[in-house]
């Protein structure tokens, strides 16, 4: 894994390999953060990363300057590399070990961008699952996104929240707002 742009630019990230993530391409990180950066000036932004497995988008986020993230994971492991590595490069990243569900049902702070990239096999209902308590708990602040990660075989199209999605190979991008 390596860090796209920012401050840590090219510096490669070896995450434990007994971990169960699947992270999220160099393409199609890239042609996220191109519209972002498009729409926001990442150094003024609060990021929920949930499913956050390996830090990923955490890091990429922090690297382009993002002053608050949180890193959402229901594995210690995951949890603890995102900290160890925070830590290291002295990045603002909250790490917490929870049940992102459990998680979004008592969480208060909102943010900015919600990037969620849960398991491809999760069935449509879970994926509505997210965007219904996003919204219903108002979690993001005013012009803010909610992201998630899904397969191509994925449609979530059909939420009232739904803009617009984009394709990276078999990712796609589904963005939702307000």
């Amino acid at each position: 894994m390596r860090i796209i742009s920012g401050k840590y630019k090219g510096k490669r990230l070896t995450a434990p390999k007994k971990l169960p993530v699947r992270p999220t391409t160099d393409m199609a990180k890239e042609g996220l953060f191109n519209i972002l950066n498009n729409r926001f000036y990442i150094d003024e932004l609060k990021v929920l990363d949930l499913f956050a497995g390996t830090g990923n988008i955490s890091f990429e986020f922090a690297s382009r300057g993002a002053y608050e993230i949180i890193s959402v994971d229901s594995f210690t492991g995951c949890v603890q590399y995102i900290s160890k590595v925070a830590k290291e490069l002295n990045f603002p990243i909250s790490s917490i070990k929870s049940d992102v569900f459990k998680y979004l049902e008592r969480a208060k702070q909102k943010t900015n961008i919600i990037f969620a990239d849960p398991p491809y096999s999760f069935e449509d209902n879970k994926f509505y699952n997210i965007v219904d308590l996003v919204f219903e708990k108002e979690l993001i602040l005013e012009d803010g996104l909610l992201i998630i990660e899904h397969s191509d075989q994925t449609d979530l199209s059909k939420n009232q929240y739904f803009k617009e999605s984009r394709k990276y190979g078999g990712s796609v991008f589904s963005f939702f707002e307000k």
